[in-house]
């Protein structure tokens, strides 16, 4: 069983095996355990731009491998971009096949006896790391000692803010409404020194970390950053998005990962993009889930089984939902 996402039906149930995709090399997965990602949402209500991932957060064991890379009884997670076929994360088995290297590019090793309620956070997690290895080669330097502002205090906030302050930024999380923060202190996710007040022209570095680079967020960060300082571009962006008053184009930016020097307000900024993950990225993230776990485990708020999954979908698409929805097979 398995759930796939349909153009016009929407997410939707389909039984039997998963099919295998062509490709040199096969790897079939049995899932353990799931996780809902807001990119998942998107997909449903169709305002993703780019590739679709849909079902991507995972950790599982491999059942069957025709490379000695994977053999049956690792445990892996998924990185959704490298070029491989797989069928939906969102199943009790799944494909992913390709050329050798692909597939075990987008199969990272997890490591054994690490509670799966961590280790399906380990793409969210390479993703922050991943924003964070962009902001250090924007600046040229590293986050130690640096001011580093998070907007958006969603799964991904979160872990972008907790991998900066292990990296020995001074990280501050910030969102435009109250019930995001209080939801991470009522859960202990949030040490009260990452909730400071943050002055205007304070930060080195300000992510944009909200489900969209929405105006009124840039707005802020730019606000926010001290001059010469980064605001780096993580949420979802568009083709043609720009802000008047800032000469950049957001989407090529964000996309391409480029570093832009711009002018706002006269004052000199450096904008930024950070897009997708690399094997590097996993395997910081593997390492801080195994070392402390980031505090991932307060965020889960629910859990359904993969049965209900297309209604718990339609669901969350149309309402607000604090914290991460994990489905188990």
């Amino acid at each position: 069983m398995r759930a796939v996402h349909l153009s016009t039906a929407g997410p939707v149930l389909s039984a039997g095996p998963p099919v295998r995709p062509e490709g040199a090399h096969g790897v079939l997965v049995r899932t353990e355990l799931m996780g809902v990602c807001r990119s998942d949402l998107k997909e449903v209500t169709g305002t993703r731009g780019g590739p679709g991932q849909f079902g991507h957060e995972l950790v599982g064991e491999v059942v069957d491998s025709t490379t000695a890379r994977l053999p049956p009884g690792t445990r892996v997670c998924l990185d959704p971009n490298p070029p491989v076929r797989r069928g939906t994360g969102f199943a009790e088995q799944l494909w992913v096949c390709g050329e050798e290297d692909a597939v075990a590019r987008a199969l990272p090793v997890a490591p054994p006896g690490v509670a799966a309620r961590r280790l399906v956070f380990a793409e969210p997690a390479a993703c922050a790391a991943h924003c964070l290895t962009s902001a250090v080669r924007h600046r040229g330097a590293d986050l130690r000692g640096a001011a580093v502002c998070v907007l958006g205090a969603g799964v991904a906030g979160v872990l972008i803010a907790a991998l900066a302050r292990r990296a020995g930024a001074v990280a501050s999380l910030r969102n435009r409404t109250p019930d995001r923060l209080d939801f991470l202190r009522d859960n202990g996710v949030l040490p009260e020194e990452v909730s400071r007040t943050v002055a205007p022209d304070s930060q080195d570095v300000v992510v944009v970390a909200a489900s969209f680079v929405f105006p009124d967020l840039l707005e802020e960060a730019l606000r926010l950053l001290r001059p010469g300082g980064l605001v780096l571009l993580y949420g979802g962006t568009r083709a043609g998005d720009r802000l008047p008053g800032l000469d950049c184009d957001l989407d090529g930016v964000r996309r391409g990962e480029r570093a832009v020097p711009a002018r706002w307000r006269g004052k000199p900024v450096v904008v930024g993009g950070s897009y997708g993950t690399s094997t590097a990225d996993f395997a910081l993230a593997l390492e801080a889930l195994v070392d402390d776990g980031l505090g991932v485990e307060r965020l889960v708020t629910r859990a359904v089984d993969l049965a209900d999954l297309p209604d718990v979908l339609r669901e969350l698409a149309v309402t607000r939902h604090l914290g991460k929805v994990l489905v188990t097979p």
